[in-house]
């Protein structure tokens, strides 16, 4: 196994309500040096639920990112808030995004967005035993929900505004942990 490289010095260089841009000087093993740069999370985490509302039946969302400048259906997500379980942040965020709680809930995963660049992992949880519970969420406009079927996943990856990776792997996790347990 490699060794770590050894950071000689490192700074914050921008800062913004999400992210802090860190400058890292590393030394590897072998005595190259070399400068990265990444983004540091601010916050406590991020969940990513797979809510479904029947065996077969995944609730997607659809709302506007403005990384991509267009709406995207997408798996609901959000941050989790200080002193707040994983669990209970992916309850509170589909009782925002979908109009539904649920009874059973699990982590299956957990995810690194861009290991190169990026600190954050997301949590991955499968949502069972749906009831309706609405809660206010902090989106600026109404959350659109689709239902969609585990057997026609791909439909799904074949369309245009279903392009986030992250909802793309949480749907093959979901799916197999279904179908094997």
């Amino acid at each position: 196994m490699q060794e770590k490289p050894e950071i000689i010095r490192s700074e914050i260089v921008a800062t913004t309500q999400l992210f802090c841009i860190e400058r890292m000087h590393l030394r590897f093993a072998n005595g190259e040096e070399r400068v990265y740069e990444r983004l540091l999370g601010r916050g406590h985490g991020a969940v990513m639920i797979v809510p479904m509302l029947d065996a077969q039946t995944v609730l997607l969302v659809r709302e506007y990112y403005a990384g991509v400048d267009r709406y995207e259906l997408a798996l609901p997500k959000g941050l989790i808030e200080a002193g707040e379980a994983i669990l209970a942040a992916a309850n509170r965020e589909i009782m925002e995004e979908v109009g539904y709680g649920a009874k059973q809930l699990e982590i299956i995963n957990e995810l690194s967005i861009s290991p190169g660049y990026w600190d954050r992992k997301m949590q991955i949880v499968l949502a069972q035993e749906l009831y309706p519970a609405k809660l206010p969420g902090d989106e600026p406009e109404e959350i659109e929900v689709l239902p969609w079927r585990l057997d026609n996943l791909d439909a799904l990856f074949a369309r245009e505004d279903f392009s986030e990776a992250r909802s793309f792997a949480a749907l093959f996790l979901a799916r197999e942990k279904l179908q094997h347990g």
